[in-house]
């Protein structure tokens, strides 16, 4: 395949066990120094995704590129050229922040001439260069993540993976944490690649996204892209009794209605003046023997966007799947391995 991009995939399939398709089919081109979400819901195929992307999955079919080099072809090279931030915390507790750098320098072949330097000026930029020599299991969770940072960066990669890496952080580390990185990206001119389960996040930080549900991508486009994609305002309408054959025929026949969705026990209806039409709603519903439970308005949002394609809502406490149980097992075995050698 032509590579046009720091990280391009072409049709990237995964199967396990002859049956399961985790990943079915998935395309997608990341620009040059771009920062790109990848959401889905738990169980769609991000985590398998991103693990083909970063040579730790070898891919069933497809084709894809990063950073330069055929993660098929060659996913030892893929690992040495990208960075890496996973959910889970992988520095050594019982090392320093100094010991950790050092660690990570020697793995990834940092000239000597350089580490002192190296490690000295990432230290001061996360703000932890007082704390180099304690050992990390003293350090805060923003303090951890931040020298995870560091260690994902300290050989200078065009290309940065982070996984979920502010799960579990207060608001105020999860700031702290993407204030770093979006230095770093305009400072380095670095492309990254970011799965997180805060949608605001994703909102804020990203150029583009994409979002995968079934194995498949379903959407992507920028944030305001994929909002504007609604039509507009969302009312959730809430029935105090079961719904009945007329409920959607007389939602949709109201005025400036684009859409009824039945969701659960709800009916999402898309309009672009969402105050206009609630009155109209309620007046209706009255009039049929509807009896409404509640209704509410939302403006465009990507949770908005989240469900409408994939008729899920986006839970930041799902769990991992056997899949990605599996998959993050293996990636701490690698690890552990690279860390023996």
């Amino acid at each position: 395949m032509q590579a046009t991009g720091p990280v391009v995939a072409h049709d990237l399939v995964k199967v396990y066990g002859g049956k399961v398709r985790a990943v079915d089919g998935v395309s997608f081109t990341v620009a040059p120094g771009e920062m790109f979400g990848f959401l889905g819901p738990n169980g769609a195929g991000k985590t398998t995704t991103v693990q083909m992307l970063t040579g730790n999955l070898k891919p069933t079919e497809g084709s894809a590129v990063v950073a330069g080099i055929d993660v098929r072809a060659d996913p030892h090279e893929v690992k040495r050229r990208i960075g890496l931030v996973f959910q889970e915390s992988t520095a050594d507790p019982d090392l320093t922040g100094r010991e950790n750098l050092d660690l990570a320098a020697a793995l990834f072949g940092v000239p000597l001439r350089t580490t002192r330097s190296t490690i000295d000026g990432l230290l001061e930029k996360m703000q932890i260069g007082d704390a180099a020599d304690r050992l990390v299991k003293t350090y805060s969770g923003g303090m951890r993540r931040r020298l995870e940072l560091a260690v994902g960066i300290i050989h200078s990669p065009s290309v940065l993976f982070l996984d979920e890496p502010t799960l579990g952080l207060d608001p105020q580390g999860r700031a702290g944490f993407w204030k770093y990185v979006l230095e770093l990206r305009k400072d380095r001119g670095m492309t990254v690649f970011v799965t997180t389960h805060y949608l605001d996040e994703a909102d804020t930080i990203c150029d583009r996204i994409s979002i995968i549900d079934h194995g498949k991508i379903v959407a992507t486009g920028t944030p305001s892209e994929l909002k504007d994609r609604l039509g507009g305002d969302v009312v959730t309408v809430r029935l105090s009794s079961a719904p009945g054959p007329q409920v959607e025929t007389v939602l949709g026949g109201l005025p400036g209605v684009l859409g009824v969705t039945k969701f659960e026990d709800s009916y999402r209806v898309k309009t672009p003046r969402g105050e206009e039409l609630i009155p109209v709603l309620v007046e209706s519903c009255d009039k049929a023997g509807i009896r409404l439970a509640g209704i509410s308005l939302k403006r465009p949002s990507l949770d908005e966007v989240f469900l409408e394609f994939t008729g899920r809502e986006f839970r930041e406490d799902e769990g991992m799947t056997a899949t990605d149980r599996a998959v993050r097992i293996g990636q701490v075995q690698q690890a552990f391995g690279r860390a023996r050698r």
